[in-house]
């Protein structure tokens, strides 16, 4: 008879406080995952696009408020820790910004911004944890592709609604209520052929 494998140590909250400065720490069902932090084009993108957003819908600003959209939040969604790059929400369910530390408060929207080191774990292993938490609405921004997903949640799945590329204005659910010009996000960013870049590593805490 097999001697049983020794069970794996949940990963806590101190391995995320532990976790180097220079890492994105996250947990998802139970596993400490640690990617390095984004690069160039990435965060040109996602400030790119909360530049975009955060006049018209968090202050209202040439449209209609409504929203509290922050970069980078720690969300702490049951037993996972994750940290989209950009997530908002209606100020009907959060209407200011408490003092502390993560959000425990699942977000209406969110969006990631896919490399090659994380867009396998972002698909696979965040978005179902996004799903679960009940968010109604994800974007999915591919910079080396430039394109736009736009995910809503059906039935506890993600339905793709829409696929934008390119320099098309769009008009993207839950923020229809401006036209998005998808130009404005690759127009800083100039990308080197594809190469391997350094995966999402998963740790297990000693």
């Amino acid at each position: 008879m097999a001697e049983p494998k020794p069970a794996r140590k949940r990963a806590t909250y101190q391995d995320v406080l532990d976790a180097p400065e220079h890492q994105v720490a996250e947990i998802v069902d139970g596993e400490l995952f640690l990617a390095p932090r984004p690069a160039g084009p990435h965060t040109s993108v996602a400030s790119g696009l909360g530049g975009e957003l955060y006049p018209p819908f968090h202050r209202g600003r040439g449209g209609p408020g409504g929203w509290i959209i922050l970069d980078e939040p720690e969300l702490h969604l049951g037993d996972d820790i994750l940290v989209p790059d950009l997530a908002g929400w209606r100020r009907e369910r959060m209407p200011a910004i408490a003092d502390i530390a993560f959000f425990t408060l699942a977000p209406d929207w969110l969006c990631e911004v896919l490399s090659p080191s994380t867009e396998a774990f972002d698909r696979a292993r965040k978005l179902p944890r996004y799903a679960a938490a009940g968010v109604r609405h994800a974007w999915l921004i591919h910079p080396r592709n430039r394109t736009l997903e736009v995910l809503r949640l059906h039935e506890g799945m993600w339905l793709t609604v829409a696929v934008h590329r390119d320099d098309q204005r769009v008009r993207a659910e839950p923020f229809e209520a401006i036209e998005l010009d998808l130009a404005v996000l690759w127009a800083d960013i100039v990308l080197p052929p594809h190469r391997a870049s350094e995966p999402v590593a998963l740790y297990e805490p000693a």
